[in-house]
């Protein structure tokens, strides 16, 4: 019995060894090498590039005090639409007192100065009607009277202004009214009741009361790098997306390349504006992130091949067109004309027919530590 027992395991053992062999000889045979095959495709082609960028009303202004003083009072705000000239806030203005004595000072010598010169022109036009002087000393007193009047009423509205801000002969006109430059929305209103506001002179911008701009004449505005502007031309359509609504598709036309270049992450950029002129609607805001599609180039109803199966060598490119089927199958070089490319498929001038069989890369295979 002990004697079978050998023979068994000296034939498990030899059964081991050869399944063993015939494992390693099949690993170490070369595997056949397979490709992927392509029909060439008529298709449009189109070569893009993306800027992004922002939209931004063209016209955005910033309406400031003609006076400095204090907001009392603020008739809108941000959101609301307003037309040229209606008025957007109040100033009261703090009088400087200096200016406040002078003009204190001037309304005292006006009265003092009218009263005189009625006092000469009473004694004058006394002896103009007796006839003791002439018409021409009459008229210089008359005129002298009526010009101390007139600066009795310059010099009360002088204090009124300086108290004031506005005296009561151009209260409508009055610079403590803040009144809007242009007509249109609102964006910003960053003062309150109670700020208080200076006007722009030499040294300082002045306090901007309210920031305005016409929301029916949009433009987007990025940056190209330098690579792709000399690519783009003035008129050149574009398709906006707004990153905030998806869904909101905008087309523009390039109107502006910056002569210029600006260093941005260590890249030189072109700026650029596009005027957008349909699909605005009261859900596009200013400031919104948008990227700009701008077609470079493209190619319409071309024959084409995926970009993998073409072959570069210096200038040129070359296909392999496959022949026959199995492992019968040849793969024979040709040179061909290239055209346009998209990054993924590119058209193809001359060299290629419809009919035509094309190899592509290599098919790799997973192996089981790989999956």
């Amino acid at each position: 019995m002990k004697k079978y027992y050998k023979f068994i395991i000296a034939a498990i053992v030899l059964l081991i060894f050869i399944g063993t062999f015939v494992f390693l000889w099949m690993k170490s045979r070369p595997q056949p090498v397979a490709y992927e095959e392509f029909t060439p495709k008529v298709m449009d082609l189109s070569k893009s590039t993306v800027v992004t960028g922002k939209i931004e009303p063209r016209n955005e202004v910033n309406v400031k005090p003609q006076i400095s003083g204090i907001i009392t009072e603020i008739y809108k705000e941000s959101g609301q639409m307003v037309n040229q000239g209606e008025v957007i806030a109040k100033v009261k203005v703090i009088p400087d007192m200096g200016q406040l004595s002078a003009a204190q000072a001037r309304v005292r010598s006006a009265s003092i100065n009218v009263g005189q010169a009625k006092v000469d022109y009473d004694r004058v036009k006394a002896l103009y009607d007796k006839g003791l002087i002439s018409g021409d000393e009459f008229d210089q007193k008359r005129k002298a009277y009526h010009q101390a009047q007139e600066e009795v009423r310059a010099s009360n509205d002088n204090l009124e202004v300086v108290r004031n801000g506005v005296s009561s002969q151009n209260a409508q006109t009055s610079s403590t009214l803040v009144r809007s430059t242009i007509s249109g929305l609102i964006l910003d209103v960053p003062v309150k009741i109670g700020n208080t506001v200076i006007l722009a002179n030499t040294f300082n911008d002045g306090t901007t009361i309210a920031t305005i701009a016409n929301m029916g004449d949009l433009i987007f505005r990025g940056n190209v790098d330098e690579t792709e502007v000399g690519n783009i031309v003035q008129g050149m359509p574009m398709k906006i997306t707004i990153g905030a609504l998806q869904d909101e598709k905008l087309m523009a036309s390039l109107e502006y390349i910056s002569p210029k270049a600006v260093e941005n992450n260590g890249a030189n950029q072109f700026e650029i504006k596009a005027a957008i002129h349909t699909g605005v609607n009261s859900r596009i805001r200013s400031g919104y992130s948008a990227n700009a599609e701008i077609v470079l180039a493209e190619a319409k109803q071309v024959l084409t091949l995926p970009e993998s199966a073409i072959e570069f060598s210096g200038s040129d490119t070359y296909i392999y067109i496959v022949s026959g089927s199995g492992e019968s199958k040849t793969y024979t070089k040709r040179k061909v004309v290239t055209g346009l490319s998209d990054g993924i498929n590119i058209e193809i001038k001359s060299g290629l027919k419809k009919s035509d069989l094309v190899r592509g890369p290599k098919i790799v295979k997973e192996t089981p530590e790989e999956k």
